[in-house]
């Protein structure tokens, strides 16, 4: 489904490279967890995928179900099926979050050649995905993320990625500013949605979410390059022994 290839990506103001030649591959059905110390590149990788237009990519490909997305920008990424939640959610003042997620995922059906959906049919999709998420729906009617804690932040950002059924997933520490309650409860959103036809790649400094999401491979990202893949049980030997022997074993 995702198939990085020898990318290289800078920022584009300042032209300062941090992705530097990364190689990654990620089938259908698969949840690709990425681990690595702070400011190996994995915030900025999920930014690339997504199309963010402060990042510019100089060299490789990003092939997306066999097709290159580099020239496409982030609202047909988004319409083909690329979802980011973000680290930290931006506040929308004057957006009401029920109105945000219609016009979100009528456009996404209009870009897909689908009718809108009728006001009745799209309240019982957003009732019901909130109920999964314990979400009050009263929430909903408040301005998007506008006084939301962490947690409630991050499960609505989970409640958009159940409504748009994206088929490739990139989560960038999702984790982040959750308690261990809201963690669960995000978690299992994310594992409700796990499915054949679509893929994860889930950013974290942390093996406490890989307790809740389980990934079949961990790869580990360290200054613009995965220098290091495995299974789950990567993920707890960087718990227990840190970054310090893998990074040395590459160098």
């Amino acid at each position: 489904m995702l198939e990085i290839r020898n990318l290289h990506a800078r920022i584009a103001s300042t032209g300062t490279e941090i992705i530097r030649g990364l190689n990654l591959t990620v089938k259908a059905g698969e949840v690709a967890a990425i681990m690595g110390p702070n400011g190996s590149g994995k915030s900025t990788l999920s930014y690339v995928l997504a199309g963010r237009d402060d990042y510019e990519v100089t060299e490789g490909d990003i092939l997306y179900n066999g097709h290159s997305v580099l020239e496409m920008d982030p609202a047909e990424r988004a319409a083909a099926g690329i979802f980011l939640a973000f680290q930290y959610p931006m506040e929308i003042p004057g957006v009401a979050t029920m109105e945000f997620l219609k016009v979100a995922l009528n456009a996404q059906r209009k870009a897909r050649g689908e009718e809108p959906l009728k006001v009745p049919d799209f309240l019982k999709r957003v009732k019901e995905a909130a109920a999964s998420l314990e979400m009050d729906i009263a929430m909903l009617k408040r301005p998007l993320n506008v006084g939301f804690s962490g947690g409630e932040k991050k499960r609505a950002e989970i409640l958009q990625m159940k409504l748009l059924a994206p088929s490739l997933c990139v989560l960038d520490e999702t984790d982040s500013g959750l308690d261990i309650d809201a963690l669960k409860i995000v978690a299992d959103g994310v594992n409700a949605l796990r499915a054949p036809d679509r893929a994860f790649l889930v950013i974290t400094h942390y093996q406490r979410l890989l307790e809740h999401i389980v990934p079949d491979t961990v790869h580990v990202l360290y200054r613009g390059q995965v220098i290091k893949s495995g299974d789950k049980t990567l993920a707890h030997e960087l718990e227990a022994n840190g970054y310090a022997g893998i990074i040395e074993e590459a160098a």
